[in-house]
């Protein structure tokens, strides 16, 4: 019994030496989990406030709140913002009603607005990007790309600052304030246009031109559902084609075939056979009126554009619609083609123009620079780069990309047509019968003419619907809305003398202070 009890007595002390040790273990474990806890709220206490204290110190909005107090000595101090905690939620409030998203309506709940918890502000800051002041930190210069983009651009974005000179002695006066006003480069002179014929024939408006390759005729599209062939030397009628029951608006002559193409507001595209003169094919598939069209200049391809907000790729002996291209949102207005990449731009009356890849029928760029409808398309004929015309101004660009180049504005008007030849010629019709003359490389405007109205037309009646140059690049044809074709021709008694280039290379503006 005795024996028993004494085992009991060590069993007991042990048991309790060992629960001493096992509780001083967990208090020695605890404490040190504090610890390292407490170290770890210092560094992120640390990372808080060095990295993110603008974000985590917002300020917590309420109405009737004021920022700024007054001392009793009449200085001002700003009130610290307080602390996350302090407020768990604020009421956004104002003179008007916070908005709403669409068919959202706002409710007690939507209309408070809580703050993150600590925890919720912790995991935030683990998955936050460096902070801003690092980022502008690493910004030392800007990039070269960036310099030359900037390059030239007008000192109304950074105002020259004040200059005062210093004198001998000490003292300050008047110095002039110098401007350098954005320098154009000195254009290339080229000579005036001049009016050389006018081609009556058409019963509406002339809507679209086209020059055949050997440049011997050239073809005119018109409201009065006629396409007339014309002798481009004499500017005498050959032939007249009837078939279209509505406007032509577009028509476009093969290099690659006897072929002559037309679309127009009936919605039917036409191949006609020119040793025939009649249709042998039709290409159906738009859905309403079809505005424009061109032709790939190394494969036998046809694009046309519609109101139907598209624009469909043709194979023109199959008839076959190859692509469908859709993506523009109002009616496409122009189409171009040309053989590098991308090999098909169109305009729109949605204010964008896009350039396709012509393998995949999709969208490989999307210029969004214009804010009115695009009417207008035209490339430039050696350059890789294109121009395009609307009612805001007229835009340069160069491929493949789409990059902007220079915008060329003071034709106030709706541009409906451009056209361009190899000497740097740039010519944009208007709505109001107004027509410019640019230098493609400056964009400098050297010549402005407004097409005389004929006899027997109304004045509103003057607009430019077309224009293009011949292939000799000596003559530019325009489709008017007075019914007539005319034809204009360089003026070969012009020289830089009598007619000088109004180009200043610089301008200094003083002013005294």
């Amino acid at each position: 019994m005795t024996e028993d009890v004494q085992k009991h007595s060590v069993h007991t002390l042990v048991f309790r030496s060992l629960k001493r040790t096992h509780d001083m273990f967990v208090a020695d474990h605890a404490k040190a989990i504090a610890l390292d806890d407490e170290s770890h709220k210092q560094k992120m206490g640390v990372k808080l406030k060095t990295e993110y204290g603008p974000v985590l110190h917002m300020p917590i909005l309420k109405e009737g709140r004021e920022r700024v107090s007054h001392h009793p000595d009449g200085m001002l101090s700003h009130q610290s913002y307080p602390q996350l905690g302090d407020d768990p939620e604020y009421l956004i409030t104002g003179t008007n009603a916070y908005p709403s998203g669409p068919g959202v309506a706002l409710t007690a709940d939507t209309k408070i607005h809580r703050n993150p918890s600590e925890g919720a502000v912790h995991s935030l800051t683990l998955a936050l990007p460096p902070s801003l002041a690092r980022q502008d930190a690493s910004r030392t210069a800007a990039s070269v790309a960036e310099i030359h983009r900037h390059a030239g651009v007008a000192e109304r974005i950074h105002p020259p600052s004040t200059a005062v000179s210093l004198l001998d002695g000490g003292g300050t006066r008047n110095s002039a304030l110098i401007r350098r006003a954005p320098t154009m480069p000195k254009p290339q002179w080229h000579p005036p246009w001049k009016l050389f014929r006018v081609i009556s024939g058409h019963l509406g408006w002339v809507r679209s031109i086209a020059v055949e390759p050997g440049n011997q005729w050239f073809v005119t599209g018109s409201a009065d559902r006629t396409i007339k062939i014309w002798d481009l030397a004499s500017g005498k009628l050959k032939l007249s084609l009837t078939g279209h029951i509505s406007t032509v608006r577009g028509v476009a002559v093969s290099s690659r075939s006897p072929y002559l193409f037309s679309c127009g507001e009936d919605k039917q595209v036409k191949c006609w056979d020119l040793e025939y003169n009649k249709v042998i094919r039709h290409y159906h598939g738009h859905l309403s009126a079809v505005y424009d069209l061109d032709l790939h200049p190394t494969i036998d391809v046809l694009v046309t554009c519609s109101r139907d907000a598209s624009a469909r790729v043709w194979d023109i002996r199959s008839k076959a619609n190859v692509h469908t291209l859709t993506g523009h949102t109002n009616t496409v207005a122009t189409v171009r083609c040309q053989a590098v990449e991308p090999q098909i731009i169109t305009g729109s009356h949605d204010a964008t123009i896009r350039l396709w890849d012509l393998i995949a029928g999709k969208t490989r760029a999307t210029l969004t620079n214009h804010k009115k409808s695009v009417r207008t398309l035209v490339l430039h004929p050696r350059q890789y780069t294109f121009a395009s015309g609307s009612a805001d101004n007229i835009k340069q660009w160069k491929f493949p990309d789409g990059n902007f180049i220079q915008n060329l504005s003071g034709h106030n008007a709706i541009i409906n047509t451009l056209a361009v030849n190899s000497d740097g010629v740039l010519v944009s019709g208007a709505d109001n019968g107004t027509m410019h003359m640019w230098d493609w490389r400056t964009g400098y405007n050297f010549q402005r003419i407004h097409a005389a109205v004929q006899p027997g037309s109304l004045d509103s009646e003057s607009g430019i619907f077309a224009c293009l140059f011949d292939h000799s690049e000596s003559r530019l044809i325009t489709a008017e809305a007075d019914k007539t074709i005319k034809v204009y021709k360089e003026d070969d008694t012009a020289t830089e003398e009598s007619h000088p280039v109004n180009w200043k290379p610089e301008i200094l503006k003083r002013k005294r202070f």
